[in-house]
């Protein structure tokens, strides 16, 4: 196993000690463990360019722990009060109706891959500014107020454009989909269409 993988599955780890020091309002321990995570990954993303230790299983492992942790920390936050329930409603609404959506994709035998848009990038960099400032507040016993309110606006509109984004993406390559299969069966009939005639033609003969 390659060490940035085994940086990513460290930062896996810290999911569930991060909620659990949220859950007993330790919110130093909180925000340490929310830092480390984030330091953790731009270090093993560096570390995988650097000495090309890319592997597709840290592909897909990465962004599982990078969402699991803002997630994570957004819906307890959102319960402890610290957040709005609509910014965490919507932030989960999103990420599962993205799921839904490859999820369907595949089924229907047409898989789309979801690459990451630059709405989407500023999306997930408001949500890691918002979850950092709010747990540093709780951590040093500050009040940005202002600054806060700003950011969850920001976090909010960001989340439902990335959203919004997305199901234009999802829904051109479907329809494109549905007109390949039509193009498709228009073909099959004008062939067979073809062939009856021509069938005609040499019975005639």
């Amino acid at each position: 196993m390659t060490l940035p993988n085994m940086i990513t599955i460290m930062r896996l780890l810290l999911v569930p000690a991060v909620v659990l020091a949220m859950l007993q309002s330790l919110w130093d321990w909180a925000f340490a463990g929310f830092l480390v995570a984030g330091i953790s990954d731009g270090i093993d993303g560096f570390i995988a360019r650097r000495w090309n230790e890319s592997s597709s299983l840290g592909a897909y492992l990465d962004p599982i722990a990078d969402k699991l942790l803002l997630v994570s920390v957004f819906v307890v936050m959102g319960f402890a009060g610290e957040l709005p329930l609509w910014l965490v409603v919507t932030m989960v609404s999103r990420d599962g109706l993205i799921v839904c959506a490859v999820l369907l994709s595949s089924v229907m035998s047409h898989p789309v891959e979801m690459k990451p848009l630059f709405v989407s990038k500023a999306n997930t960099a408001a949500q890691i500014v918002l979850a950092a400032l709010a747990l540093g507040e709780l951590a040093f016993s500050v009040h940005l107020g202002p600054l806060r309110t700003a950011l969850i606006l920001l976090t909010g509109v960001l989340t439902v454009a990335s959203a919004a984004a997305y199901l234009v993406a999802w829904l051109r390559h479907m329809s494109g989909y549905g007109e390949g299969s039509r193009t498709s069966n228009s073909q099959t009939g004008d062939i067979k269409s073809g062939i009856g005639k021509s069938g005609g033609s040499n019975t005639g003969a």
